[in-house]
């Protein structure tokens, strides 16, 4: 029988931890009368697109993630719509895909899910040409996004240092939401769209999103006193954030959202400038994922 060949497309900078063993790992886990296993290492941005777009002209089997949400986010747009799957090694800051999957945080037992070779098929997100797999969003978390991305202190706690620093400056804004025909003026701190339950780290801001119900969940926090936030982040942890009177959370599959003034938005913690009206539709089954 002819072995499976798996791409490792490896982001060497991802969650601030050296991959230097890597490959030696996967070699003594995978199982190698199976598979057979290329490495590469993304060196500039979009890197990991490329590598997965080439790995479908070349017909391998699988591409497999090594790095976080936005590595994953670059293998899984190229994939998007082919029969060629996704596995990920989560190396991020955040994982959140990854955590709402029950994939393994440790690289060797994430090895093992691949060797079992399952996959699922999951919805995902479209913003012009550009796609999300778990969340997207505007405001506070896009703003700390933007700035995290030219920090060279990474990882879950170089994370939570630069969201303290934006906190202290932040000033919510104004937002108009069209959600399958229908208009929402809000002030907000922030608006997430969630494929996924989770940003990532156990935190959920959408307790009942679904990766596979054709639907993605816009989550829309609303200006709140800041001696509240202990509480926020306890829903958040606790699973509990729909609960909260300051979150409103509303599903649809056509979303439009318009700011004043054009501040940065993200696509699975990567920050971009998508102007100021923003057009985000779901995509169902269109991402194949090992897990």
């Amino acid at each position: 029988m002819r072995k499976k060949r798996i791409l490792f497309v490896i982001n060497p900078v991802s969650g601030g931890k050296k991959k230097t063993a890597f490959n030696k790992q996967v070699l003594e886990v995978l199982d190698l009368n199976r598979f057979d296993p290329t490495f590469k290492v993304t060196d500039h941005a979009n890197h990991a697109y490329e590598l997965a777009k080439s790995a479908i002209e070349e017909q391998y089997d699988a591409v497999i993630a090594v790095g976080g949400d936005g590595t994953i986010n670059e293998i899984g747009s190229a994939l998007a719509g082919s029969e060629v799957p996704l596995g990920i090694i989560p190396e991020g800051s955040g994982n959140g895909l990854a955590y709402y999957l029950g994939i393994p945080m440790n690289e060797s037992a994430a090895l093992r899910r691949i060797n079992r070779f399952d996959s699922v098929e999951i919805d995902c997100g479209k913003v012009g040409d550009r796609y999300f797999f778990n969340m997207a969003g505007i405001g506070f978390d896009a703003s700390v996004s933007d700035k995290f991305a030219s920090e060279t202190f990474r990882g879950p706690v170089g994370y939570l240092r630069t969201a303290i620093n934006v906190l202290s400056k932040y000033k919510p804004r104004k937002y108009s939401l069209k959600i399958d025909g229908k208009v929402y003026e809000r002030e907000a701190f922030m608006v997430s769209v969630a494929n996924s339950p989770q940003y990532g780290n156990n935190a959920y801001i959408a307790p009942n999103a679904s990766i596979n119900d054709g639907l993605l969940d816009v989550c829309i926090v609303h200006k709140f006193p800041l001696y509240i936030l202990p509480m926020m982040i306890f829903h958040l942890f606790n699973k509990t954030a729909d609960q909260s009177e300051y979150v409103e959370i509303i599903p649809g599959k056509e979303i439009c959202i318009e700011q004043e003034g054009n501040a940065p938005v993200h696509l699975d913690g990567e920050p971009m400038d998508l102007g100021d009206k923003i057009d985000i539709k779901v995509q169902s089954n269109a991402l194949k994922i090992i897990c």
